[in-house]
């Protein structure tokens, strides 16, 4: 399972002209599923991202964590973050697990999110999204297990 976390000032994700998730000061989480992960990795990772410190402190060190600083997420399922480019100019997918595996696992993860204290919304699962944020720092890690 893959995550790519971006800290926001702000974001938003839209599907067919209409704003689905919208957040202020928080998390816009990519995430990646593969073929083998399962509920555990997905809290796991959850966890993860909640408690990861990246927020700055009064002194403007990287020390908070998203739960520290009160920040919302947004979820949005992604599974060209497995994207297997090392042969020929057109991405493979054949990594990406398929959507009745990875679906309920983006659920799980969400819901982790939601049960740690954080308010968190989601991108609609397969839809064309166009997702909208403002990069705070900029801040862009991976993470994955």
């Amino acid at each position: 399972m893959r995550a790519l976390i971006q800290r926001a000032a702000y974001g938003k994700v839209t599907v067919e002209n209409e704003v689905v998730a919208s957040i202020g000061k928080g998390l816009m989480i990519l995430l990646g599923v593969g073929p083998d992960d399962n509920a555990e990795k997905a809290r796991e990772l959850a966890e993860k991202c909640a408690r990861l410190r990246i927020f700055e402190d009064d002194q403007g060190k990287m020390n908070l964590s998203l739960l520290d600083v009160g920040g919302d997420a947004i979820v949005v399922s992604q599974f060209t973050l497995y994207a297997d480019t090392s042969r020929g100019r057109r991405p493979s997918f054949i990594y990406a697990a398929k959507p009745e595996v990875a679906e309920p696992l983006v659920e799980v993860f969400a819901d982790e999110l939601r049960g740690l204290g954080v308010e968190t919304q989601q991108g609609v699962f397969g839809a064309h999204m166009l997702v909208e944020l403002c990069n705070d720092g900029p801040v862009t890690i991976m993470l994955e297990l």
